[in-house]
């Protein structure tokens, strides 16, 4: 049984979460987010602490209570202080540029992908072989980051690729004759 649930959520300042028929939002300097809820959970509000329980006692009401504290931490965290992702391109060449919604990376194929950035999302690169994601929903930063790793994932021989800042590559070795 999830005991997740159990630890409430502290509300920062400056951050207001409001509830209202089976609709969760919060809204911070970051900017807002809105969830739906399940059936069988519920969220109380006591001042600055918000706690997540379960209707009823059963199995899957009590691990959904321990998802949706999860779920309700990571956007109280996203709207106060947002999430960030760094992504390393590696391999002779392989660079990328930011241009407002519009990432233009450069990977080794024979024309240039241009990947345009959701709304909500900011994308910057302090140096060509280097992109920096940021934005409040921690789901849709993670998700971009590995739509666009999609593109060249490092492969095992090289290296090469777009990989994680903190990602270790497992390294082969090539063939011996």
């Amino acid at each position: 049984m999830s005991r997740v649930a159990n630890n409430p959520v502290q509300l920062p300042n400056g951050v207001e979460a409001t509830l209202a028929e089976g609709l969760f939002s919060v809204k911070g300097s970051k900017g807002s987010l809105q969830m739906a809820l399940h059936s069988s959970v519920q969220i109380s509000q006591e001042g600055d602490t918000l706690r997540v329980s379960a209707k009823n006692k059963t199995r899957e009401a009590v691990a959904l209570s321990g998802t949706f504290r999860a779920l309700v931490n990571n956007m109280v965290t996203g709207v106060s202080k947002g999430f960030q992702k760094k992504l390393q391109l590696q391999g002779v060449g392989y660079r990328a540029k930011a241009q407002g919604d519009m990432l233009n990376i450069s990977v080794g194929f024979s024309h240039p992908v241009d990947f345009v950035v959701p709304k909500g999302i900011t994308a910057e690169t302090p140096t060509p072989t280097e992109i920096v994601l940021s934005g409040a929903d921690k789901q849709l930063v993670g998700e971009v980051a590995a739509k666009i790793r999609e593109f060249r994932p490092p492969e095992p021989y090289k290296g090469k690729g777009i990989r994680y800042l903190d990602e270790n590559v497992y390294r082969k070795e090539a063939k011996k004759k």
